[in-house]
C-alpha cells in the first residue's frame, strides 16, 4: 500500500506532506539514468557532406534501471536535397518516422519493389532483412528521419549489409571468394565494384543524385493514405485523425497497437505531442508501456517521480521508502525514457514537438494525476481518500476540481506567482498543476 501511496502525496500537493514521513531526493541532469543528450549519447555510423547516420546508445548500458530496454536502438538520418542512401538490408526490424521533409522509401522483395512518398508524420515498418532505400527527393530542404530498430541475432546489436562497394566500406557480395563470384555473375570486379586499380566512384552510402533520377525514381512512388491507419504493410500517417487529447495549448496524436497491424505486430504505439511555449502536459503515468521520448523540435523541462530502490539493512524495522524525483533540460534530439507507471509531467519552454515509441504497448492506459478528465485519482472514492490523505475528503475533492482544463494547462500564471514568492528555476512545480 505504501509503495501506491507515496507517488500520489508528492503529486497532490505541499498540503498533504506535511505529515508523511519521505526523504525526496533529486536526481538532476548529469546523473539522470533516463536522460540521454544528444551531444554525447549518440555514435556517427557515418557522415559525409551529403547526410550522416547516428545510433544512440544502448539503453542498458546507460544505466541498469534500462534493462528491459536492452533489445531495442534509437537510429537517427539526416539527408541534404537530391539524395539517395544506397540499398541495403539490416539483421533488424525498424519502424520509421519522418520528423521533417520529403522522402521516397523504397521496399524491395524477391519479385517486385513498392515505392511511397512520405511526408512528415508518415510511418512505415521495415521488416528484418528487406533490402530499401531513401531518396530525398525535394531541391531546398533537408529530410530528417528517426528510426526504433529492434535487432534479431543480438541483443541491442544490429549490422547493416549494403550491395553497394564505397570508400567508406566494401560490398557484402565481397565477403564471397572469387570463383563462387564468377560462378554467379560474370565480370564480377567490372561490373559491380569496378576494376580493382580504379578508384571507387562514391564517397559513402549517402550519394548526390541527378534531376533525371529523382524524375524516374518518383514515377512509380505512392503517397501515403490519410483515410486510413490500418495499413498491413503500406506506410500509415499519424496525423490523419484527430488528436486523442487537444486544447488551446497542445495537441496529442498516437496510433496504438490495437489500430494498427504494423504496431501490433511490433507491439508499440506512436505518438506525436505539439505542446505549446509555456504550456504543460499534466502528470500522468503509463500502466504498462516504456516510453522512448525523442525531441523534434523545441525545448521543454521534465519531471519523472519514481521510488528509490532502497540498499539491503541490518536494521530489522522497516526503513521508509524515498521519492525520487528526476529532473533535465531537455533540447532537440535528445532522448527520455520514462518507465511503465513512473508520473511525469512535461513543461514546454518553447514551442515543442516530440515523438514517443511506446514499448510493450498493447492494452496500456494512460492515468492522469490532474485535470478534469481521465483523472484517476478522482476516481477513488471519498471514504478511501480521507484514509489516503491527511486532508479531509471535501478538501481533497475541492483541490481535484480547482483544476478545470485536461490534458494541457497554462504553467506561466504558475510561473508568475512563483517568481513573486522569490522561487528560483525554469521549472514549474508540478504541484502547481493541480491548483
Amino acid at each position: 500500500m505504501m509503495r501506491v501511496r507515496f507517488p500520489l502525496l508528492v503529486l497532490l500537493g505541499t498540503v498533504f506532506l506535511a505529515s508523511v514521513c519521505v526523504s525526496l531526493k533529486v536526481r538532476e541532469d548529469e546523473n539522470n539514468p533516463f536522460y540521454l543528450r544528444s551531444s554525447n549519447s549518440f555514435q556517427t555510423l557515418f557522415e559525409n557532406q551529403n547526410g550522416r547516420i547516428r545510433l544512440l546508445q544502448r539503453f542498458n548500458k546507460r544505466s541498469p534501471q534500462l534493462e528491459n530496454l536492452r533489445d531495442y536502438r534509437i537510429v537517427q538520418f539526416q539527408s541534404k536535397p537530391n539524395t539517395i542512401l544506397l540499398p541495403h538490408h539490416a539483421d533488424a526490424d525498424f519502424l520509421l518516422f519522418v520528423l521533417s521533409g520529403r522522402a521516397i522509401l523504397t521496399l524491395v522483395n524477391n519479385d517486385d519493389r513498392d515505392s511511397y512518398n512520405l511526408h512528415p508524420g508518415d510511418a512505415q515498418r521495415i521488416p528484418a532483412g528487406t533490402t530499401y532505400y531513401l531518396v530525398n527527393p525535394h531541391d531546398h530542404q533537408n529530410l530528417k528521419i528517426i528510426k526504433l530498430a529492434i535487432p534479431v541475432n543480438k541483443p541491442g546489436r544490429y549490422d547493416d549489409f549494403f550491395l553497394s562497394s564505397t570508400q567508406a566500406q566494401q560490398s557484402y557480395l565481397q565477403g564471397f571468394s572469387h570463383n563462387i563470384l564468377e560462378t554467379s555473375f560474370h565480370e564480377i570486379n567490372r561490373v559491380l565494384f569496378g576494376e580493382e586499380e580504379e578508384q571507387r566512384q562514391q564517397e559513402g552510402v549517402i550519394v548526390e543524385l541527378s534531376k533525371e533520377q529523382i524524375r524516374q525514381l518518383s514515377r512509380r512512388a505512392k503517397s501515403s493514405s490519410r483515410k486510413t491507419i490500418s495499413s498491413e504493410d503500406e506506410p500509415f500517417n499519424l496525423r490523419s485523425r484527430n488528436p486523442i487529447y487537444s486544447n488551446n495549448f497542445g495537441k496529442f496524436f498516437e496510433i496504438t497497437p490495437e489500430k494498427n497491424p504494423q504496431l501490433r505486430d511490433l507491439d508499440i504505439f506512436l505518438s506525436s505531442v505539439d505542446i505549446n511555449e509555456g504550456a504543460l502536459l499534466l502528470p500522468h503515468f503509463n500502466s504498462k508501456a516504456i516510453v522512448i521520448l525523442v525531441i523534434n523540435e523545441g525545448d521543454a523541462n521534465i519531471e519523472l517521480v519514481g521510488i528509490k530502490e532502497q540498499q539491503q539493512k541490518q536494521k530489522q524495522e522497516e526503513e521508509p521508502l524515498e521519492v525520487q524525483r528526476y529532473r533535465a533540460e531537455l533540447s532537440e534530439d535528445d532522448v527520455f525514457v520514462i518507465p511503465a507507471a513512473y508520473p511525469f509531467v512535461v513543461n514546454a519552454t518553447s514551442n515543442l514537438n516530440f515523438l514517443a515509441f511506446g514499448i510493450n504497448a498493447e492494452n496500456n492506459q494512460r492515468n492522469f494525476l490532474a485535470g478534469e478528465k481521465d483523472n484517476v485519482v478522482r476516481q477513488i472514492e471519498r471514504q478511501v481518500q480521507e484514509l489516503a490523505f491527511p486532508g479531509s475528503a471535501q478538501d481533497v475533492e475541492r483541490l481535484l476540481k480547482k483544476q478545470r482544463e485536461s490534458y494541457f494547462v497554462d504553467a506561466q500564471p504558475q510561473q508568475k506567482e512563483e517568481g513573486s514568492k522569490g522561487r528560483k528555476g525554469p521549472f514549474p512545480s508540478i504541484l502547481g498543476a493541480l491548483y
